[in-house]
């Protein structure tokens, strides 16, 4: 049976509110992962260019060029010193890092953090995702009050984390079978 095209859209600043050559990226592994990615009607981009104060975290209606953006939290391991800023990615085990790459987003779970969905790296990249546990979660450190008392989200240990009541808005987009995307440009 063949895959569904996705449709065409045009990469623009203004639509989004992704950098346009994020998003240029993005639909290219949305592509180049056709057989794996099955829902090609929603994707998520997360720019870790910016600083954890800021929603890196951009949801895509490609079908309707909707969008919306969360704060999401970066791995200890990308940022030692807590400034903040993603400074590198690994795929390490061990390392608390967050990976750059394609995901596909895979079942749900509870586990530590409650409500959890799993992601499998599809990228040399990130392809330890799913075996060094790096999932979709909620923490309190990636509530929107962490920003207003410390300027920046607290870190995770290479999951994308987001705040307590958000969790439902993320699962409710993403569901199963959709990329997420990862990246700093």
């Amino acid at each position: 049976m063949p895959l569904p095209a996705r449709p065409p859209i045009a990469p623009t600043a203004s639509r989004f509110a992704v950098d346009p050559k994020i998003l240029r990226r993005a639909l290219a592994a949305l592509d180049e992962h056709a057989k794996t990615i099955t829902a090609r009607d929603r994707i998520a981009i997360v720019d870790f260019s910016a600083p954890s104060s800021e929603p890196m975290l951009h949801f895509l209606d490609v079908e309707s060029g909707k969008a919306s953006r969360l704060l999401v939290a970066h791995g200890s391991g990308s940022d030692p010193g807590h400034t903040g800023f993603l400074k590198s990615f690994s795929n390490a085990f061990g390392s608390n890092a967050s990976s750059e790459g394609a995901f596909v987003t895979d079942n749900y779970y509870v586990g530590k953090h409650g409500r959890s969905q799993r992601l499998i790296g599809l990228d040399a990249t990130n392809n330890n995702a799913l075996d060094r546990a790096i999932v979709i979660h909620s923490a309190w450190y990636a509530n929107d009050e962490m920003v207003t008392a410390h300027g920046k989200l607290g870190r995770s240990q290479g999951c994308f984390a987001v705040g307590e009541n958000k969790l439902d808005d993320v699962f409710g987009f993403l569901g199963q079978g959709r990329l997420v995307y990862a990246v700093r440009a």
